[in-house]
């Protein structure tokens, strides 16, 4: 055993072996056994009121570059997204979704605070067009951003706890949502239509699992009922933003997706804000694009300098959010689609000179504001520095 590893909790250790013998077992049967023992284990996990083994646990694996980190992220969703338990003698699944709505403004984001009406129209959009008919749910009476959310594995399972037993009417009182400081000056962000779906042990969950023969929608079709049923139930609470509504799914999956699908609306916004505020079109604005990060790269950092300067103004984060964008020596389609993904936006957006630095910087800040540093074009990172004359806050529209 490690230094590293006896450092750590012994409920972490247990986590961290019995997540390395089910990535190295080789049959069916086997990894059937050790899926189960682990999964006992962060049943017991979740419920420790101190700590977070499982984080410490997945902490490690990472440093090791251990393919037991995979296995264990995906046990530790499943464990605490979903339980199974037992209401007037019957037995019961229950499983945490959300809904991702993605807006971008130049505006002033909404907060996202729904009213009766559109709670219960969205609570039957949600019955009639995605859950099965064995299905009853909660749902979270308001629209949740990402700072709202479950941090911990831990709190997640109590969320689900809390909630399975308020749709079957053995709680009164719904889970408390903590209340949001997301930054007033974001452009672009993510809500989430949270739910917690229950269903007599070993029914369907969503309307696709039916068999094709009973006319069971296909998940894009559900998908697309959706999307237009939601659009007009909320679209006032978004005006003057686009918006962009995902289909509900599993928590983990659906806020993977709106990672992923954010990062384009979030420079779009950018670019948009900085042309309107600055009153400079794309073709007065040059960007460079650097990739930064340790030995992996966590992001890359876009820096806007105008045609007449190479001072930075602006800047925009692109979180890396997969191995192929992390890795610093990719191969053919790794890291290039990064590259030319990022160089696609900026040219659409009216940026026609895009540089890319070579290497990985470190993600440095500023002491004393701690704000990123962006790369200018002769590839220095410095502080961006609007001109004077720019009120640096969106509109306030809402």
């Amino acid at each position: 055993m490690s230094a590293r590893t006896s450092s750590l909790s012994r409920t972490s250790q247990n986590l961290i072996s019995l997540a390395e013998s089910l990535a190295a077992c080789g049959s069916r049967l086997e990894a059937s056994w050790w899926q189960h023992t682990l999964g006992q284990a962060l049943v017991k996990a979740l419920a420790a009121r101190h700590g977070h083994p499982i984080e410490a646990a997945l902490d490690y694996l990472l440093d090791q570059q251990s393919p037991a980190y995979e296995i264990l992220v995906e046990q530790a969703e499943a464990y605490s997204s979903a339980i199974h338990l037992d209401h007037q003698n019957q037995a019961y699944d229950a499983q945490l979704i959300s809904a991702p709505i993605l807006a971008w403004t130049r505006y002033q984001l909404p907060a996202g605070q729904l009213d009766p009406q559109q709670r219960q129209q969205l609570s039957a959009l949600l019955a009639e067009t995605v859950l099965s008919p064995d299905a009853i749910h909660y749902l979270v009476p308001d629209l949740v951003r990402f700072d709202q959310l479950p941090q911990s594995f831990r709190d997640a399972r109590q969320w689900v706890n809390a909630m399975a037993q308020h749709a079957l009417g053995a709680r009164r009182d719904a889970p408390d949502i903590r209340p949001g400081d997301t930054p007033q000056d974001l452009l672009a962000d993510a809500y989430f239509l949270m739910a917690l779906v229950v269903v007599p042990k070993g029914r369907a969950l969503f309307q696709w699992q039916a068999p094709p023969a009973d006319g069971a929608p296909s998940r894009d079709a559900v998908a697309t009922r959706w999307s237009e049923g939601c659009a007009q139930i909320v679209t006032p609470l978004f005006t003057g933003c686009l918006t962009e509504y995902l289909p509900p799914e599993a928590f983990y999956h659906s806020t993977r997706a709106a990672d992923q699908a954010i990062r384009p609306l979030t420079l779009k916004a950018a670019i948009t804000w900085l042309q309107t505020a600055a009153h400079l079109p794309g073709q007065e604005l040059r960007a460079a694009i650097v990739a930064c990060g340790d030995q992996a790269i966590e992001e890359y950092r876009i820096g806007f300098c105008t045609r007449q300067s190479n001072d930075v103004i602006y800047g925009c984060i692109w979180p890396a959010l997969t191995p192929e964008e992390s890795d610093p020596d990719p191969a053919e389609d790794g890291q290039a689609d990064t590259w030319d993904t990022l160089a696609a936006l900026l040219r659409e957006a009216g940026i026609q000179e895009v540089r890319r630095l070579p290497g990985i910087q470190a993600q440095e800040f500023c002491e004393d504001c701690g704000t990123p540093f962006f790369p200018n074009m002769l590839g220095d990172m410095q502080h961006p520095e609007l001109p004077e004359e720019i009120d640096p806050d969106p509109v306030q529209f809402h």
